[in-house]
């Protein structure tokens, strides 16, 4: 199905939500506030900016192993003893049928309908994603936002712009109206998507799931029309996760690691969670899932340094959805040594913010980290010494690199294109994210 076209300038007065949930923030890690966005709540706009000093362009680090023994998860048949029983994991990574992990809130909760057409608002939240390609970039709307009417009743959706056309008017400081977002009809729908990266050519999409029908997944989607999208994991040992967030490709072993949280639950479209707050790593070649980090409260976004020796983690705590803020949790990243078994060890504290959550979370080629917080996006040296903002003045969820010297950020009712001295990391680049 081709995507339906229409301008930012785009509004539709009048839609009703289907169910908002009470006193939910626009974004469950740092929500926009109305005072400082004149535009909230009405048309989306797209700015442009010119990121000046705060970050400067250096030599890409990287660092690959062969990946010619399918990830380090993978055995040979020499490994295994002739009497052991050899269990395929790959067939339990979708199950026909993942009940909810309790059913305690069952007759609150029912299966979620989505309409397609019912869609009123885009909102620019998160899982941005820059494919080469066609020089396009992805990113989702915010599941769960009052003000979008998402999550139990009605999915966020997928949108896109052409980078020629944002590039065309980098010049003006407000283009809006001039930049065509694109809704990405995914085939099969994929329920409250959330977070994104590229993967073996494609995008792979953690999705928050709806109700207690509709399990948490991670997808694979073409980027090209008709857009076909396959479920490659949907259940932890049978049980249903919470409302995965994030996700991305270690580039030594080329797995997936991603985060699962409550936020689903916190924002009143999942059941009650039924696992801990925790990091997963994914060999789909083997179909092995494990833990590889625990102990947040609510963990949120990740991505890895350049060369994948180093994890950081964010942990939004403070912002716990429908139960307000409690200033006592973390707003925190924390970095982590990536083994080269793939495990993880030496958690420590890599940077704290003060304004707003870090949430998304990326890194540039010379290693600096990039957090979108509560004010724009904050910038650290691999030390976790803050250089710079990209200073926006409102929330931003989540942001990408799109090659060299630009970035796409997004913040909820406006979406920028940013210049600036810098690179993105190579998770683009086809030995970054693809095989095993």
């Amino acid at each position: 199905m081709s995507g339906t076209r229409r301008r930012t300038t785009s509004e539709h007065p009048g839609e009703q939500a289907n169910r908002s949930p009470p006193d939910t923030p626009d974004s469950t890690k740092a929500p926009s506030n109305p005072n400082s966005n004149p535009l909230f709540g009405h048309r989306p706009t797209i700015m442009v900016l010119s990121a000046l000093g705060a970050v400067l362009g250096a030599i890409a680090i990287r660092t690959y192993i062969s990946p010619a023994s399918h990830g380090a998860l993978a055995w040979s048949a020499s490994d295994v003893p002739s009497q052991a029983q050899v269990i395929n994991q790959k067939a339990f990574n979708v199950l026909g049928n993942v009940p909810p992990a309790t059913q305690a809130n069952g007759s609150s909760q029912s299966h979620a309908h989505f309409d397609r057409r019912d869609f009123w608002r885009p909102l620019f939240h998160e899982a941005v994603v820059w494919y080469p390609p066609t020089d396009e970039v992805f990113f989702v709307q915010n599941a769960g936002a009052p003000a979008a009417g998402t999550g139990l009743n009605k999915s966020g959706i997928i949108e896109k712009i052409a980078l020629s056309q944002a590039d065309a008017v980098k010049t003006q400081s407000n283009a809006t109206g001039q930049v065509d977002v694109v809704t990405v009809n995914s085939t099969p729908q994929i329920i409250n998507p959330n977070g994104g990266t590229n993967y073996n050519g494609k995008i792979v999409f953690t999705a928050e799931g709806a109700g207690n029908n509709t399990p948490p997944a991670l997808y694979v989607m073409d980027p090209t029309d008709p857009y076909n999208t396959t479920v490659i994991l949907n259940n932890y040992y049978g049980r249903q996760f919470n409302s995965l967030n994030d996700v991305a490709v270690n580039s030594r072993n080329k797995e997936l690691y991603f985060t699962d949280v409550t936020y689903g639950y916190l924002q009143d479209f999942r059941p009650l969670p039924g696992l801990p707050n925790q990091v997963y790593r994914f060999n789909e070649y083997t179909g092995a899932v494990t833990v590889v980090a625990d102990g947040f409260n609510l963990v949120n976004g990740i991505t890895f340094s350049p060369d994948g020796s180093i994890a950081y983690v964010t942990d939004t705590g403070i912002n716990q959805g429908f139960f307000g803020y409690n200033y006592s949790y973390p707003s925190a990243i924390y970095s982590y040594d990536v083994q080269d078994d793939g495990t993880w060890d030496n958690r420590k504290i890599f940077a704290f913010v003060s304004v707003g959550v870090p949430d998304g979370i990326h890194c540039d080629s010379a290693g600096n980290v990039y957090s979108g917080v509560g004010d724009g996006v904050h910038v650290w040296n691999p030390s976790g010494k803050l250089l710079g903002k990209i200073y926006l003045g409102t929330t931003s969820a989540n942001f990408q690199f799109a090659g060299q010297g630009r970035m796409v950020i997004c913040a909820e009712t406006q979406l920028y294109y940013v210049t600036l001295g810098a690179t993105g990391a190579a998770i683009t680049d086809y030995d970054f994210s693809t095989g095993y």
